[in-house]
């Protein structure tokens, strides 16, 4: 309501300043006439239109302000009817936005986000290795390498391998660093927990044991150690192992791990008496039966195989690697 009274004062004092100009008067009166009527009319419109304006459109005051009304004062004549022509189209006749059918975007680096959201990212090492054996540039095999740190260690470590071997320097740099600050944090927590052990109360060394073999089957277990450094971690493991079984009268979670342990040596007679005392623990034998089935396959025992793969759960058998292994024998 306020900006439609100004717009009328404006209109008026407008047209009294082009009167003062047919009038009967001296050149410097119409002059000083014309001035202060079509002054006032300018200010008039220009907080009018101010009003009017989108709140980004106001601001800096007072420049937009005085912006509009140099627009309406300073051009004789046409001045006021330019500014108005100008803004009341724009104010009460917006251009339309067309609907965009399709948005063109541009190809995305690597890695690739899904956008479903999952509860655990999937990745696929594999593909990971194509990469960084077939892709052109170093930043796309730097990517590759990057999108390993949200990986379980089993199959990260062996895609950090491969790129030990790239022809680009930081390449294998950062593979380097990234499997040197595995090893270190997994030796760190070694060297933390043999101190405790010294200094440890006879009731807690069957605990610090069991936590040293875990530690030593991880080092093993996500390819950290290779040769004779795997030889001594798994010896290493077995008899920390061992050590946490005798102290605690048996474990079924920790005489799994001694199987696993055993197993990863070739040792197959141990292992597999080690999964027979795991179930009399406790352990479900649906839980042994993967490891059951690769003792029997190294046995050469393979009739047994069919029976111990079949005494896994079924939605076990539908996922990666069982899957595979079901198809062939099951």
């Amino acid at each position: 309501m306020i900006s439609k009274w100004l717009f009328s004062g404006a209109l008026l004092f407008e047209v009294s300043s082009w009167l003062s100009l047919s009038g009967q008067h001296s050149l410097l009166q119409a002059a000083l006439l014309y001035a202060l009527a079509h002054g006032i009319a300018s200010l008039l419109l220009a907080a009018g239109v101010w009003l009017l304006l989108p709140r980004r459109y106001r601001q800096p005051m007072p420049w937009s302000l005085l912006f509009v009304f140099a627009l309406a004062f300073f051009v004789p004549l046409i001045g006021f009817v330019g500014v108005a022509a100008a803004v009341f189209p724009a104010l009460y006749l917006p251009r339309k936005h067309e609907v965009t059918p399709w948005q063109a975007i541009g190809v995305p680096l690597l890695p690739f986000r899904p956008q479903e959201n999952r509860p655990q990212l999937m990745f696929s090492d594999g593909g990971l290795q194509d990469v960084l054996r077939d892709a052109p540039t170093a930043d796309q095999r730097l990517a590759a390498i990057f999108a390993t740190r949200r990986m379980p260690g089993r199959e990260s470590v062996p895609i950090l391998k491969l790129a030990l071997r790239d022809t680009a320097d930081d390449v294998r740099l950062l593979a380097y660093s990234m499997l040197d600050q595995r090893e270190s944090r997994i030796n760190q927590r070694i060297a933390a927990v043999l101190r405790r052990l010294e200094k440890a109360r006879p009731g807690r060394e069957a605990a610090l044991h069991g936590t040293l073999a875990r530690w030593y089957w991880e080092l093993a277990y996500v390819g950290l150690a290779q040769g004779g450094v795997l030889e001594h971690i798994l010896g290493q493991a077995r008899e920390h192992a061992e050590k946490a079984i005798e102290s605690s009268a048996g474990g079924g979670e920790m005489l799994l791990l001694l199987g696993r342990i055993a197993l990863e040596q070739g040792d197959l007679e141990y292992a597999s008496a080690a999964l027979e005392r795991a179930e009399q623990a406790g352990v479900l034998p649906e839980q042994l039966a993967a490891y059951r089935a690769e003792v029997a396959f190294l046995q050469r025992r393979f009739q047994r195989i069919p029976e111990l793969l079949g005494a896994m759960p079924a939605d076990m058998l539908q996922r990666s690697p069982f899957a595979e292994m079901a198809r062939y024998w099951l």
